[in-house]
């Protein structure tokens, strides 16, 4: 059967969800926090397609490839079709079953007398018959189990609907996190060696210093040293670029050798004002959280469900026949038969009453898990802000630094030229240049994940639409 038909099948059991379902929707227990304690610009709640705010066109093509190649995405969505086939099997029961039966049965003596289970004879040692029968048969829900049971299955199939998004957006902030690194570390690679291009040029410096009898061997050295080092930081900074983009081919779902190399600068990149709206929305808008208020849904749903099975059960049939001996009489002879069962527990050794206490164990586990997902997700949006806040303040002076940074080492270089410095000041501007260019780029990455973080820790754009 296509997926179409399928979906049809389930929209049935939803129709029939909509018109006998009356299980509540489940309560934490627990007040959100009024506002936010780290600071945000605005109250407006973030964008969907929220990467698209990085304005990167690369990430965008990024992003689409890993919704369409991603493996774990596409299980995910197996495993929504799984909950949907289960919909419909926990649905079946409420409505009655019904059986169409044709019969043919020829029998034939071939020696004695015959014997009286027999058909044919002596006499007529060749019996046919022929039979058509419809049945139709009904449990009377008088407790709500089975629509209990029903609908723990629709909870559960919002539980896998809400596991998916939450993998999606997984996915999705994994993929930018590992795409700004890796822009992150081309710019270090490119820092790296530009530093090793002013050291050399100050080693070529010093060594005609040498020669001349103005720089002794130490200073020589010294420089040597920094040269060394330097070149030891180009390529560390392109085996954790080459690291970075095998971790993003695997989301991407490929091998790293069909990845493209980035024409993308991270300078380039600007990051946008996200709002947070206010604590009380984010349990609408939290894949995560969504799953555990429908897994408890789903638990509340089987508690029922076990209360039900201790009680009797009634079920009505009806039969309706026709047979004859030739297959063109088959209709000639009607009936039909009536039937009504009543069965009730008496003893299981404490089975039933087991299972009750076992679903109302689990409900209590799953409310303690949704009471902590929701607090787990106030912390991640209050670490968040708080992290952005931190580089925020922090780059406020880290453009500074760089720049003053770059002018004394510009000012010392031209001073020991003349002769009017020395080699350690020469050394320790170097440094300090090196160290500041690269912390910068460090923050600028650091700012751009707080940005995905917020988005994921917001939800992603993504709203629980009940």
């Amino acid at each position: 059967m296509n997926l179409p038909s399928r979906l049809s099948l389930l929209s049935i059991t939803l129709m029939l969800a909509a018109c006998g379902s009356t299980a509540p929707t489940p309560q934490s227990g627990l007040q959100a926090p009024a506002q936010w304690q780290g600071r945000t610009a605005s109250t407006a709640l973030s964008a969907e397609n929220w990467w698209q705010q990085f304005s990167s066109p690369t990430l965008d093509r990024l992003i689409e490839q890993a919704r369409r190649n991603s493996f774990d995405l596409a299980g995910a969505a197996a495993r929504v079709r799984q909950a949907q086939a289960s919909a419909v099997i926990a649905g079946a029961p409420l409505l009655p079953q019904l059986k169409f039966g044709l019969d043919a049965n020829r029998q034939r003596l071939l020696h004695g007398n015959g014997f009286n289970q027999l058909d044919a004879s002596r006499r007529e040692r060749t019996s046919s018959s022929f039979a058509t029968r419809l049945s139709a048969s009904y449990e009377i829900d008088f407790w709500g189990g089975k629509a209990a049971a029903r609908d723990s299955a629709l909870y559960s199939l919002d539980a896998s609907r809400f596991d998916r998004q939450t993998v999606e957006l997984t996915l999705l902030s994994g993929v930018a996190n590992n795409y700004l690194q890796s822009l992150a570390l081309s710019e270090q690679v490119r820092i790296a060696k530009l530093n090793l291009s002013n050291a050399q040029d100050v080693l070529r410096l010093v060594e005609t210093r040498y020669r001349s009898g103005s720089a002794t061997a130490l200073e020589l050295a010294q420089q040597r040293s920094l040269v060394a080092g330097q070149q030891r930081q180009v390529p560390l900074f392109e085996q954790l670029l080459q690291e970075a983009r095998i971790t993003l081919a695997t989301l991407l779902g490929e091998p790293v050798q069909t990845l493209p190399v980035f024409d993308e600068s991270i300078t380039g990149l600007g990051w946008p004002g996200i709002g947070s709206g206010v604590p009380s929305d984010l349990l609408s808008r939290r894949p995560d959280i969504a799953t555990a208020e429908a897994r408890l849904a789903a638990a509340q749903a089987d508690v029922q469900v076990a209360r039900a099975a201790m009680l009797p059960s009634l079920t009505l049939g009806v039969d309706l026949g026709s047979g004859a001996d030739t297959f063109a009489r088959i209709l000639r002879s009607p009936y039909y038969t009536l039937s009504a069962g009543l069965a009730a527990p008496i003893f299981n050794s404490g089975r039933l009453r087991a299972e009750r206490d076992k679903a109302r164990a689990e409900q209590e586990e799953l409310l303690e898990s949704y009471r902590g997902s929701i607090v787990a997700g106030f912390a991640d949006v209050e670490k968040a802000l708080n992290g952005i806040s931190g580089v925020d303040q922090q780059r406020q002076s880290q453009n500074e630094e760089v720049e003053q940074a770059r002018i004394a080492f510009a000012l010392s270089e031209r001073r020991y030229q003349a002769g009017a410095e020395t080699l350690l000041t020469v050394l320790e501007t170097q440094r300090a240049l090196y160290q500041a260019q690269d912390q910068q780029v460090q923050l600028r990455l650091a700012r751009l994940q707080g940005s995905v973080a917020l988005y994921k820790a917001l939800g992603g754009g993504w709203q629980v639409v009940h």
